[in-house]
């Protein structure tokens, strides 16, 4: 149980990639992991998009502000919210993603695509669909670190019971 809970605390965005490709078996769970994200209703109201062409990836960074991960990365999946799905259930599909990644080895980055309506007709997302977040991978360089290792807040500030 502590490895589980200690693994969970320890992922960290990571900007830092080999420039190897992501092997299948790799992708492939992290992608297997994603499908059995958990969503309102059930719902499942999301497509993920896997980009890995070095020139898509270059124009795909294109649509953000903060992008260089999706430059420099092996592949960069793009979280597409259907017609009826909702943020909180793409914020759960991203974050196993993440911790997904870091359990077969690969480095991840949340990305925000601030120009989602290009990014979506980049990827040719239908035209109901939200294309406002991706994940950056790559296989972690031997000395990639986390940018800032700023901690967290104290619990007392931002944990309230029973009222504000």
């Amino acid at each position: 149980m502590a490895d589980h809970y200690d693994f969970i605390l320890k992922l960290r965005a990571i900007r830092d990639y080999q420039p190897d490709a992501i092997s299948d078996d790799d992708l492939a769970k992290i992608l297997e992991a994603a499908r059995w994200t958990g969503s309102s209703k059930n719902r499942q109201n999301w497509s993920f998009v896997v980009v890995a062409d070095p020139d898509r990836l270059q124009a795909l960074a294109g649509y953000g502000s903060f992008t260089k991960p999706i430059r420099e990365s092996a592949a960069t999946i793009v979280l597409v919210e259907e017609s009826g799905g909702n943020a909180f259930d793409i914020g759960r599909a991203a974050q196993n993603i993440m911790l997904a990644a870091k359990a077969v080895g690969v480095a991840t980055c949340p990305i925000t695509l601030h120009d989602s309506e290009g990014a979506r007709e980049f990827l040719g997302a239908p035209a109901k669909a939200t294309t406002k977040y991706a994940v950056a991978m790559g296989y972690p360089t031997e000395t990639a670190e986390p940018r800032r290792y700023g901690g967290r807040k104290d619990p007392r500030k931002i944990i309230k019971l029973d009222r504000y």
